[in-house]
């Protein structure tokens, strides 16, 4: 893959997984916690994807192979990093939303 190519699947994958981890949150918090896990498991190979093809970009300039540091990688970057946090943030808030449910007396599947 060209650089260009590189930067649009991070940024792709990255995109995929933040929409998938909002997605989650949206049904923990009408109580849904198989979709929530089902989305929360989508975002989470959505990141293994991008992070596959981050990984490769390190392996090669580990080996020698320069790879150019342009503005749109380091784009991707910062969407990788942000979908990342944002998947780790929300499973801690659906974490919450279980107990608030079982406070509730609410029954859900975990």
């Amino acid at each position: 893959m060209d650089l260009e190519q590189i930067v649009f699947t991070i940024i792709s994958h990255a995109g995929n997984a933040r929409s998938n981890s909002f997605e989650a949150l949206k049904h923990a918090r009408e109580g849904n916690f198989e979709e929530a896990k089902k989305c929360l498991d989508k975002a989470s190979e959505e990141l293994l994807e991008a992070h596959h093809v981050q990984t490769d970009m390190i392996h090669k300039e580990a080996a020698g192979e320069k790879q150019e540091v342009t503005l749109l990688l380091v784009h991707a970057e910062d969407h990788l990093m942000n979908a990342i946090l944002a998947k780790e943030l929300i499973t801690e808030m659906i974490d919450l939303y279980k107990v608030i449910y079982q406070t509730k007396g609410a029954t859900f599947n975990v």
